[in-house]
């Protein structure tokens, strides 16, 4: 740095630069390098590193301020923008760092823009600055070692910074458009249409755009998969042959089911080409439980990794959050498909339908995987852009076509694409508007002229409240949303040893009778007691039962798992029996069920979870707080809060019971330990606002008197708790 001067390197003619000057502050101990910038600036492409990033920062009037950590050989996660020496690179890749010094935030001069960073907010915030771009020159820095053997693709990046050519970005463009590069529509996204030398005037078509880029990488990632052990085709093949592939509804079915004048395809879809970061930060499947109970008829999910930020385990992820939700989403794997293997995986994944796009697949193949899908069970959404494509997918026989307004080589928006091609549309199939949608007033065209439903993914994304968002985007109120009938708490009356006792519940109000079916225990019962005790449950009526009338409700919109149960419970004419087992072989729990008469079994030990699926009739299970798998949907019908063993009469910890139902906003719960007549209203009280979310409360040792039963303390304690709103 300090052994050539200004002169000499000017003789030797350089086509381009790289230069590293270091350690200490570009100000002060960065040699020519200064110097160096402002003479070859807009002349050849320059690559500043480490120092060389911070002179560049500073020659163009930016400050370089200490950082507040102090890196020496580390890796950390780079985000960037996917141009310059950044293209074709995937996010959050590692870079080797050894630096104090930065450039900040609020000094950057405005001839520079910052082209990567640290993650440090919210969304993919922006961090320390790691690199930065020049706005008119073929100037780039970065301040990490793309050279180091400990950042990955740091080659990648070099060899595009060595395909740049000119001084100013403008020439770099118009000398490598031919080769397709990124940079032919300009470096900071603005497109500078070139003009074909051909005379004709009409704009010069890249041989590559970022849908053939992205196509192509897809091809690479998923051939080099397909080697992989237990990913193999014959792997996946194996798997699906067990029949161990969730169940799956019909995608044309459920699109045709809507609160709405016209369906919703939510997507779940943290960035893209076009928009870049969307939402890093977001839970798939939390995702898709709000869109569902927002009213959305389909879930699609991207899954391609690179460009959108999706995955596989996003599409496994959404179809696990959907178990046991009455009348769920259909689920969409989009994704550029164009080999039955991705199909099979998604289908493996949870996926009832696939996206197939015309545009990407000649007729042979679109019409092979087609037909792959279908015996798959899965009706392909076929995605078209003109009226060539919207012929292919007519004579193709597809049932759902979705329009897209993006052109997929220009990326524009044109929300008139849709109308335009309905008029060829083939009779019956259901057509779906795609891309640019983002309010009402996008979507009130589609009413008139029969589009059949819409698929949003920004606008969602991005939406702070979704149902309100969905209400606003679709217009007014879910219309086959039937309100519910007020649910009254229930009471359980457990440890109940004879019919008598039973009885008097009953008639007192109780929704539940609970019977011990554990052998040793003090509250056990006898099959004879036990049989007298269900012959009670089954004859006696309770007073003044309350049972809605309403019929095939919320047959177009999802609900929650846990809401619906508690639901059709309270909703019985008569009390349920409960039978209370503990550690009990299942065969012995199915017997006992079926010689009984049981309406429930509660299980109070550490019975396997997914024994709720071989049990005929629904399943309560004793949680601890905060317990793994106590808000699992799709297997216990509801969890109950308890001690270990019940029937101790030790109270369990209120605001620890808010902690648990606050983690999960769709659980309800039957709460049990320690209550009485004297207290069950005090503790729900304290609960406040979720006391909606206990469906029932459970009692024994709080209605004894000396071990045994009190008919007085069970009348007292029903008409407590039935006294709560």
């Amino acid at each position: 740095n300090d052994e050539i001067t200004l002169a000499e390197l000017i003789e030797f003619q350089p086509t381009q630069l790289v230069f590293s000057p270091g350690p200490g502050h570009p100000d002060n101990d960065a040699g020519i390098s200064c110097e160096v910038i402002r003479h070859f600036a807009g002349k050849i492409p320059i690559f500043g590193v480490c120092m060389g990033e911070q002179c560049i920062f500073s020659v163009f009037g930016g400050k370089v301020e200490v950082t507040g950590e102090i890196l020496h050989g580390k890796t950390s996660p780079l985000r960037h923008d996917s141009k310059g020496v950044y293209e074709g690179l995937a996010q959050d890749i590692p870079v080797t760092r050894y630096h104090s010094l930065a450039g900040t935030h609020l000094s950057l001069p405005d001839s520079l823009e910052v082209t990567s960073w640290i993650s440090g907010g919210p969304n993919g915030g922006k961090g320390i600055i790691m690199g930065i771009r020049h706005k008119d020159y073929v100037i780039e820095g970065v301040q990490f070692h793309p050279e180091s053997i400990l950042t990955e693709a740091g080659r990648h990046m070099l060899r595009n910074f060595l395909n740049m050519q000119g001084g100013t970005w403008a020439e770099d463009s118009s000398r490598r458009a031919p080769k397709g590069s990124t940079l032919a529509n300009g470096i900071n996204g603005k497109r500078d249409r070139q003009i074909a030398s051909n005379g004709t005037g009409s704009p010069s078509q890249p041989k590559h755009s970022i849908l053939e880029r992205i196509f192509e990488h897809r091809k690479r990632c998923v051939e080099a998969q397909k080697l992989v052990p237990s990913q193999r085709p014959s792997d996946l093949q194996a798997s699906y042959d067990l029949s161990i592939a969730p169940p799956q509804i019909s995608f044309l079915d459920r699109l045709r089911q809507s609160p709405y004048s016209l369906s919703l395809m939510a997507e779940i879809k943290r960035a893209s080409p076009s928009k870049g970061i969307i939402s890093l930060e977001t839970c798939a499947p939390q995702q898709a439980r709000e869109y569902a109970l927002a009213g959305a008829s389909v879930i699609s999910v991207l899954t391609e990794p690179e460009w959108f930020k999706g995955s596989v385990e996003d599409l496994r992820a959404v179809r696990q959050s959907l178990d046991g939700m009455p009348n769920r989403p259909a689920v969409l794997r989009k994704e550029f498909i164009f080999d039955e293997y991705q199909i099979l995986e998604a289908r493996l994944a949870g996926a009832d339908t696939v996206l197939l796009i015309v545009k990407m697949l000649d007729e042979g193949t679109l019409r092979r995987l087609y037909q792959y899908s279908r015996r798959l069970g899965m009706e392909p959404l076929v995605e078209v852009n003109t009226t060539d494509e919207m012929d292919i997918a007519s004579n193709l026989g597809a049932t759902v076509i979705g329009v897209n307004n993006r052109n997929l080589t220009s990326f524009e928006v044109d929300l008139d694409t849709t109308s335009r091609l309905m008029h060829k549309v083939p009779e019956g199939a259901i057509v779906c508007a795609l891309s640019g949608i983002s309010g009402p007033e996008d979507v009130a065209a589609y009413r008139s002229n029969g589009v059949g439903a819409v698929l949003v993914g920004e606008a969602l994304m991005r939406a702070a409240d979704t149902a309100a968002f969905v209400k606003n985007l679709l217009g007014g109120a879910l219309t086959d949303r039937v309100s519910s009938p007020k649910r009254h708490l229930m009471v359980k009356i457990c440890g109940t040893r004879s019919p008598e006792a039973a009885r008097v519940a009953i008639e007192g109000g109780a929704d539940l009778i609970g019977i011990i079916l554990v052998e040793g225990r003090t509250r056990y019962v006898s099959r004879e007691t036990a049989l007298a005790i269900s012959r009670v449950c089954k004859t006696t009526a309770k007073p003044q039962a309350k049972i809605s009338k309403t019929t095939a409700r919320r047959t177009t919109v999802a609900s929650e798992y846990f809401e619906h149960i508690s639901d059709q419970m309270s909703q019985q004419s008569r009390a349920l029996l409960v039978g209370v087992f503990r550690n009990q072989p299942l065969e012995h729990v199915l017997e006992q069920q079926r010689v009984l008469d049981l309406d429930l079994v509660q299980l109070h030990g550490s019975e396997p979870i997914e024994w709720a699926s071989l049990i005929p009739v629904p399943v309560i299970r004793r949680f601890g707080l905060q317990e793994p798998g106590l808000a699992r949907r799709g297997c216990h019908a509801l969890p109950l809060l308890d001690s270990a063993l019940g029937g101790t009469g030790k109270t369990l910890d209120i605001a620890n019971v808010q902690k648990t139902l606050e983690a999960d906003e769709g659980l309800h719960v039957v709460l049990a330990g320690g209550l009485t007549p004297d207290n069950v209203s005090k503790i729900l009280d304290q609960l406040t606002d979720l006391r909606p979310r206990i469906t029932a409360v459970d009692v024994s040792s709080g209605v004894e008197e000396d071990g045994k039963q009190s008919l007085d303390k069970i009348r007292a304690f029903i008409t407590a708790a039935k006294s709560t709103i």
